[in-house]
């Protein structure tokens, strides 16, 4: 898919997420972490909430990611398909008789390609949605436990 000369395509994708590792990043952060001592703040639950957050946020990225590929998949597919219908109702409106009975199947072939782009675009629509509500999710879940390790650390902070 990379188009020479266009910085933008030249990348690939797949080699960029591969090389994301959340671990080292939250091991970056627990170095940094480590060198400030704050009375009262436990640094590693601290550390640990940011790994869990970046494994979240890759998590969610992936899901994301695999949806992207799922529907641009399909998409293709869909396109396989129309060009292989057009070409058999090219050739059935062809062998039409009169121009009548031509014009009444051009309506019916152009009927059916209509309802057959809804349903795609339905397909389409549903993957997407399935994708979005599944990588929210992962980031949904992470908040909640977030805003519970907030509060135990306020708790522990009281006594």
């Amino acid at each position: 898919m990379a188009q020479s000369g266009d910085p933008f395509f030249n990348f690939d994708i797949t080699k960029m997420m591969s090389e994301f590792d959340p671990a080292k990043i939250a091991d970056e952060f627990a170095k940094m972490a480590s060198q400030y001592k704050i009375p009262g703040v436990d640094m590693d639950s601290l550390v640990e909430g940011q790994r869990k957050n970046l494994e979240a946020l890759t998590a969610a990225n992936r899901v994301a990611f695999e949806g992207v590929q799922a529907v641009a998949k399909r998409q293709a597919e869909i396109l396989q398909e129309t060009m292989n219908e057009a070409a058999g109702a090219m050739d059935a409106v062809a062998k039409s008789g009169s121009p009548q009975e031509a014009a009444a199947k051009q309506a019916e072939l152009v009927k059916g390609a209509f309802e057959k782009a809804l349903a795609n675009m339905r397909e389409l629509a549903e993957m997407v949605s399935k994708s979005n509500t599944e990588a929210t999710q992962a980031i949904n879940s992470r908040i909640t436990e977030t805003l519970d390790e907030i509060k135990d650390m306020a708790l522990k902070f009281n006594k």
